[in-house]
């Protein structure tokens, strides 16, 4: 994404059938509607990889009545998990509007990416990142479009899953995360996390929330030097 060249000072200061066995979600639908977790939901369509999500991080497999291949669900217990990232690759990001299933804007923030025609002309997103949230949330522009693939640290040979998000949270940040495996000299232990957030509005409203963190520990060769991780 290139949403910070029109916004520099928005950036923060560094402080689908696929290949996957399985997909991270930090919430799920409760009666039609959206609702966020406080631990990670796992969902997978092999019961052999649910048996082990639930050994390894907690929870039941639960098999649902979605027609997607992933349709047995595991709840955790848990809001961190160690993963494997390969690096940076392992994470693509970009912005897309969608009309029900039809995608109507897709762009990395300053330029089309689709369709081929408009590839690398202007998309027209306003230059202001507040601007950009606010279109997003009126579904008059594009949210961010981020995904990530890992494995298991505790259970390497388990398999690639994904973990896929629309957070400005994680998207403000991402660069920093992609800085950091860049910086890592292949496969990097990372943590992926939901961290809690909390705090009161000047109108004196409390808010609260899970936002998705990626933390990037050290790279994977050291760690398995380290049983202790």
């Amino acid at each position: 994404m290139r949403i910070f060249e029109t916004d520099p000072d928005a950036k923060p200061r560094a402080a689908f059938s696929d290949d996957t066995v399985g997909r991270f979600h930090s919430g799920k639908l409760v009666d039609g509607l959206p609702a966020s977790l406080s631990e990670w939901r796992v969902s997978t369509g092999d019961p052999e990889v649910a048996a082990a999500i639930a050994q390894l991080l907690g929870g039941t497999p639960v098999e649902t009545d979605s027609t997607s291949e992933n349709f047995i669900d595991i709840e955790t217990d848990t809001d961190k998990v160690k993963v494997v990232l390969s690096g940076a690759d392992a994470i693509t990001s970009d912005l897309k509007l969608w009309n029900g299933s039809n995608l109507i804007h897709h762009c990395d923030g300053v330029d089309f990416l689709t369709p081929e025609e408009d590839k690398g002309t202007p998309c027209g997103c306003p230059r202001l990142m507040e601007d950009r949230k606010a279109k997003a949330k009126s579904k008059r522009g594009p949210s961010p479009s981020i995904a990530v693939t890992f494995r298991l640290a505790d259970d390497y040979d388990l398999g690639i899953f994904r973990f896929q998000t629309g957070s400005w949270k994680l998207a403000e940040v991402l660069y920093t995360v992609e800085n950091a495996l860049d910086k890592v000299d292949g496969e990097a232990l990372c943590s992926l996390e939901l961290e809690h957030v909390e705090y009161t509005t000047k109108a004196g409203r409390d808010v609260s929330y899970r936002k998705p963190v990626i933390k990037v520990l050290k790279a994977w060769q050291d760690a398995i030097a380290d049983p202790k991780h």
